[in-house]
């Protein structure tokens, strides 16, 4: 057998052993390296590593921020009133060595315990609230609320938990009909309320407009009876001095006017002597 011969196959084993003996973790990867079983480094950087092959190996877990999306569930308010919530959370592998040993480096796993300590801080904090605080606060109290409270209990899994979020807040049918009831109730009292308002002073409004009519026809009233007193004693001036020149013409004129209104109306009787003073101007000597 030739030299060649035989450091070909030499060589072949070499690079085999070369290729068993290195392992490459990814930018998103987080690795562990173990010895016959048994874990030995966990806190791998991205790039070429070395192992020593048969005895040790190699798992990856993928280190990307992951999504945990919850079931709707319901939770209790302080009323004793039922909420279906809708949430998910975002996280990732912390420490990949307490991830491994907690969860068996399962993502499944990791949601499922995940999943469990989110629903039990929030039947917590949902406990405490009513419904109307649910629905009216702002969400992002209750968001550092709950990653207060579960960080410290999902890095115990070696998980870092990013993000909470509450996507909706629905109420059961039957709370549904229940809470619009109480809010049509509530809105029709307020209602009420100004509906009493706007009348009491619309009666207001209206007394003092009556009040201010009365005392604007008064005062008319005052002002045309003065008008027309001094009218009428204007024209009796006149009427005076007018006939003062002639106290004879006066006196036949205004028995003519007498005249006029005793025969306006042929069907009246007038029984006076014939020498009366009222046909004072029918008689020849006048």
């Amino acid at each position: 057998m030739s030299r060649t011969q035989i450091l070909l196959p030499a060589s072949f084993s070499l690079l085999i052993l070369a290729y068993l003996s290195v392992f490459y973790v990814q930018e998103h990867e987080k690795a562990i390296l173990f010895r016959l079983g048994q874990m030995v480094v966990s806190d791998f950087k991205p790039g070429l590593h070395v192992m020593t092959p048969i005895i040790n190996n190699v798992s990856t877990f993928d280190a990307r921020v992951l999504t945990l999306d919850a079931k709707s569930e319901r939770f209790l308010t302080s009323e004793k009133k039922n909420v279906i919530v809708d949430s998910f959370a975002t996280w990732q592998i912390g420490d990949v060595g307490l991830f491994y040993t907690t969860v068996g480096g399962d993502e499944y796993q990791a949601n499922l315990r995940l999943d469990q300590i989110m629903k039990d801080a929030m039947r917590s904090e949902f406990g405490i609230r009513t419904i109307k605080q649910l629905i009216s606060e702002d969400r992002s109290e209750l968001r550092r609320t709950l990653l207060s409270k579960l960080s410290p209990v999902a890095a115990k899994f070696g998980i870092e938990l990013i993000d909470i979020r509450i996507k909706r807040i629905d109420l059961p049918q039957e709370v549904s009909n229940s809470v619009y009831q109480r809010m049509r109730a509530e809105r029709e009292r307020v209602a009420r309320e100004f509906r009493s308002q706007g009348a009491e002073t619309a009666e207001q409004i209206s007394a003092e407009a009556d009040k201010q009519k009365q005392v604007i026809l008064a005062n008319a009233r005052r002002d045309g009876e003065n008008i027309r007193g001094r009218g009428d004693a204007q024209s009796a001036d006149i009427y005076a001095k007018s006939f003062g020149k002639n106290a004879e013409f006066y006196a036949f004129y205004r028995s003519l006017q007498a005249y006029q209104t005793a025969f306006e109306k042929t069907q009246d009787t007038l029984v006076l002597k014939p020498d009366s003073d009222f046909f004072k101007y029918f008689s020849n000597e006048n």
